[in-house]
């Protein structure tokens, strides 16, 4: 069973770590939170088609869009 940290307790663990062991961990949570967006970006795209099949959506200018957005 894994036991949860604390977020101090991780970044004083990080501290006990080789620099070259800190700059590896800093790549691997990167790409861990880069494949996190994405999955997370995929289940829009896959939510916004089936709201599109179901006739959920509106039409809508760039222009709308982005007031939209701005506002």
């Amino acid at each position: 069973m894994v036991t949860a940290l604390k977020f101090a307790e991780v970044i004083e663990a990080a501290d006990c770590l080789s620099e070259d062991e800190q700059e590896t961990l800093l790549k691997v949570l990167q790409k861990r939170l880069a494949e996190r967006r994405r999955l997370e970006v995929a289940e829009d795209i896959k939510e916004a088609r089936l709201e599109h099949q179901r006739g959920e959506t509106l039409e809508a200018t760039p222009d709308e869009l982005m007031d939209e957005i701005l506002a």
